[in-house]
């Protein structure tokens, strides 16, 4: 690692910082240092920090996620919910608030709805064996719309009272219910990101073209199917916890190539890095923009990432 790449990394790092101290400051209540510790903002403190610590997790698994998918797809525009684990997790959600499950299992829901959508995506797109890259962008896109129309189905039919707990899943939030429950996704990712990093060369292989890394001894085939069964693993266990939320997977990766390149081993903990400051920012816009309420993060992530997606489908386009 030359002195450039470690300047950057330690700048990114900075930034990181810089956004944590943010995130525990700012909210509905603004605190400043010589208050943080007191007994009294005891509650604020804890609340904020767990909802920084949900922002790294989620940020740093969606970014891994999306550069996973864009590497194995060779899709720039690729990104976690591609393979139709956001829709399946929100119908998940949907029906458990529908038919009047407890709000404790919700998040099981979601997650078995996440990789029930994601295994039909697989079905529909093997042939011999095989997966191929555009039958499984085709089949995601199909098996969204279809359970997107029954989520709108089930929303229109619904009791009023339930389309609050519903919009919280389909546009995203990092309010913190289950203590448990965060500690398990949050060694679910770590988990995961860990095992993609360790595939970095295999990645680096990949991308550049499946006959390149056949004749470098890689089975192509087992890698993408270790690979995408990982990616869904993590978008699904980030969703059964804080709800989808969209661009994440597809900005940040495409920002952390321009900083440090496309070497996977350096991609992947810059991705983390990065994400994770961008939650926590985009968090803390979502409390306090419209403090004391508060919107969807998902609404602050698509704002931001919708320009930036038009901009790379164009140039994909040139």
């Amino acid at each position: 690692m030359n002195k450039t790449v470690k300047r950057k990394i330690i700048l990114l790092a900075a930034i990181l910082i810089l956004a944590v101290i943010f995130g525990i400051l700012k909210g509905s209540v603004d605190l400043n240092f010589s208050e943080l510790f007191s007994k009294e903002n005891r509650q604020i403190l804890n609340l904020r920090l767990v909802r920084v610590i949900l922002a790294i997790i989620a940020g740093s698994g969606l970014s891994v996620c999306g550069i996973v998918l864009q590497a194995i797809l060779r899709n720039p525009l690729a990104e976690p919910y591609l393979l139709g684990t956001s829709s399946g997790a929100g119908l998940g959600a949907v029906i458990a608030l529908t038919v009047g499950i407890a709000v404790t299992y919700i998040p099981f829901a979601a997650f078995i709805g996440a990789i029930l959508s994601t295994l039909l995506v697989y079905y529909i797109s093997r042939h011999r064996g095989k997966i191929g890259v555009q039958s499984l962008i085709l089949s995601g896109i199909i098996v969204s719309i279809a359970f997107s129309a029954i989520i709108l189905f089930l929303l229109s039919t619904s009791e009023r009272e339930t389309l609050h707990g519903i919009s919280w899943w389909l546009w995203g939030n990092l309010e913190v219910f289950d203590f448990k429950l965060l500690l398990i996704v949050g060694a679910v990712v770590a988990l995961g990101i860990f095992t993609v990093y360790m595939f970095s060369q295999d990645l680096n292989a990949i991308s550049i073209g499946e006959e390149e890394a056949i004749h470098l001894g890689i089975n192509v085939e087992l890698m993408k199917k270790i690979l995408l069964f990982l990616v869904s693993l993590i978008t699904a266990a980030i969703i059964s916890v804080c709800g989808v939320i969209g661009f994440v997977g597809l900005i940040i990766p495409h920002m952390a190539r321009l900083i440090i390149g496309p070497n996977h081993r350096l991609l992947i903990p810059v991705s983390c890095i990065l994400s994770s400051a961008f939650m926590i920012l985009c968090d803390s816009f979502a409390r306090t923009l419209f403090s004391p309420s508060e919107i969807p993060i998902g609404v602050i992530t698509a704002i931001v990432g919708a320009p930036i997606f038009i901009i790379l489908l164009k140039k994909s386009e040139a």
